[in-house]
């Protein structure tokens, strides 16, 4: 049997959500301003400590909204209670998906811009441009990852694991990418130039990570009931 989408009721459990972390996240956007006028500065040291800060951030940003809106709601129960409550799987799956790209999103989306901006509008090389992008990706991949994984998997420990995991890799990431001379070159320098690793890499990131979140609705919102 399948279901038509609730969207007045989806529409409130996204809003509840954005009410409940709002404060969290723009306190995030306000460290990333930090953040990216540590990156203008085009110092070294300055360059270093924003970079780690951004990073940092992001991924807090990430633990922090699928942390909050299903591992924590679980362990108090409150869960439970929303699905007490005349909503179908559809509607949930829905609404946890989207409240977590809305809380998620609007912090990563104003820090990856702001992050363009400083890098064109300051000394910083424009072919940081590329690497920026990359980063972001994987941050990107990580988080559909994770929040697939937390859909279906109560276990705390596995999840923590996970988006732990997952996020560390963007080292590797910057490592490997460093490696590849098309990106690794154009990088230190004034042009932007996406070539076709870059490119292959980055629509790898965006498609795996929307990937992961679509097959989570399909397959979660096609069950009858939620157990």
């Amino acid at each position: 049997m399948s279901y038509a989408p609730n969207w007045p009721v989806i529409r409130q459990l996204v809003l509840k959500d954005w009410q409940l972390f709002q404060k969290q996240l723009a306190a995030c956007v306000l460290a990333g301003i930090v953040a990216l006028a540590l990156l203008g500065l085009a110092k070294g040291w300055s360059f270093y400590l924003g970079s780690l800060l951004l990073i940092v951030l992001l991924v807090s940003a990430s633990s922090f909204a699928i942390s909050n809106s299903l591992l924590v709601e679980r362990k108090e129960h409150t869960l439970a209670f929303v699905m007490s409550l005349p909503v179908s799987p559809l509607d949930f799956v829905l609404s946890k998906l989207a409240g977590n790209m809305v809380t998620f999103g609007v912090p990563f989306l104003v820090l990856f811009f702001g992050t363009l901006a400083v890098i064109l509008g300051t000394p910083l090389p424009d072919g940081l441009v590329v690497l920026s992008t990359l980063v972001f990706g994987h941050i990107w991949l990580a988080f559909g990852i994770s929040l697939a994984v937390a859909m279906r998997v109560e276990s705390e420990g596995w999840n923590l694991f996970v988006i732990i995991g997952t996020n560390l890799l963007v080292n590797p990431l910057i490592v490997g990418v460093g490696q590849i001379e098309a990106i690794s070159g154009p990088m230190r320098g004034d042009v932007v130039v996406w070539s076709l690793p870059a490119v292959a890499i980055a629509l790898a990131q965006l498609v795996l990570g929307l990937a992961a979140i679509g097959w989570t609705a399909w397959s979660l919102g096609r069950r009858p009931a939620f157990y």
